[in-house]
């Protein structure tokens, strides 16, 4: 399942992509595995040592088969850099699946993982004229933290330290370009969402922590003038359903967060949305989120999540 194409959770279930097996997949175009841009004789810094970009399609043929373990560590480092490449077939198809396949696959150590979590984060706050490292390290790290959930290998403070991260990337996204033809994917928001759908997702992680991504969600449900078009709303949308689903607040709680979250905001009162950009945005941002919501929970089979039904349909019957 390609991360632009965003199935609603009841979706996934029924095609047997339950929450172990529905991490986020890369935002992939449909474009070679290395584009013109690389394979044209530009030059990629960000290469591992060992490796040029025939020998890494190679790699990706073989499904990243390294056999020797110690060269294996040091590639999946190593290949970080180029998450920050301004080629998508190199930064999605081939370093982004690489982390993804090893993670997956436990292939990776325990010290390697947490060197990632050091790694991912400092390539959030990277140098990043192309705007697309930020948003790759933070669906990297969605890996990174699965890896944790399925089994973990965090300690409790690392796994607080990564919820902080997560949180403060997500409140701080102002780049919400999505996909571009010849540069692919960037989609900051969603990637961001995806790091929290997986935490939400981890036993380890407790009310607190859970309301912590919640209220991260609901800081990015309706940005200021910006029109979501790239799915961004069903991809907030997992983690609340997921978070719903555990049981951790009442219907009264979620009914007071949706009311703060969904409402006019700083519009004062509905009735003035259709008299601007920034109402218009904020209506259609929030309806999206809300429907998202709304589909999954009264489709879905799963009726932990019922809880979030009063005040969805409260919020809905709120807007104009």
């Amino acid at each position: 399942m390609r991360a632009g194409v965003a199935l609603p959770i009841f979706l996934m279930t029924a095609f047997g992509l339950t929450p172990a097996a529905c991490g986020p997949r890369p935002d992939t175009a449909p474009v070679p595995a290395l584009s013109a841009r690389a394979s044209d004789g530009a030059v990629e810094t960000c290469l591992p040592a060992g490796y040029d970009l025939v020998e890494l399609e190679g790699l990706k043929a073989e499904e990243f088969a390294i056999a020797d373990d110690a060269a294996r560590q040091v590639f999946a480092r190593a290949i970080v850099g180029c998450l920050a490449s301004s080629d998508p077939g190199l930064r999605d198809s081939i370093a982004f699946e690489a982390l993804s396949h090893m993670l997956r696959q436990r292939q990776l150590s325990d010290d390697t993982m947490r060197a990632l979590l050091v790694d991912l984060e400092a390539g959030l706050h990277a140098d990043d004229p192309t705007g697309v490292a930020a948003p790759f390290a933070a669906l990297a790290l969605s890996e990174v933290a699965r890896a944790d959930r399925v089994k973990a290998y965090l300690s409790v403070d690392e796994r607080a330290r990564l919820l902080e991260i997560a949180r403060t990337y997500v409140i701080g996204v102002k780049d919400y370009r999505g996909f571009d033809a010849d540069e692919g994917w960037r989609h900051g928001v969603a990637h961001g969402a995806d790091l929290l759908m997986q935490l939400a997702l981890n036993p380890e992680v407790d009310r607190d922590g859970m309301a912590t991504i919640r209220d991260a969600v609901g800081a990015q449900v309706a940005p200021a003038v910006h029109f979501y078009v790239y799915g961004e709303s069903e991809r907030l949308a997992r983690p609340i359903l997921f978070i719903a689903a555990r049981g951790a607040f009442s219907e009264g709680e979620w009914s007071q967060w949706l009311t703060d979250v969904c409402g006019p905001g700083e519009l004062g009162t509905w009735e003035v949305a259709f008299a601007s950009q920034k109402g218009l945005a904020r209506r259609h941002n929030v309806t999206a989120f809300l429907d998202a919501l709304y589909v999954n929970v009264r489709l879905g089979s799963d009726r932990a999540d019922d809880v979030l039904l009063a005040g969805i349909e409260a919020c809905l019957r709120g807007m104009p």
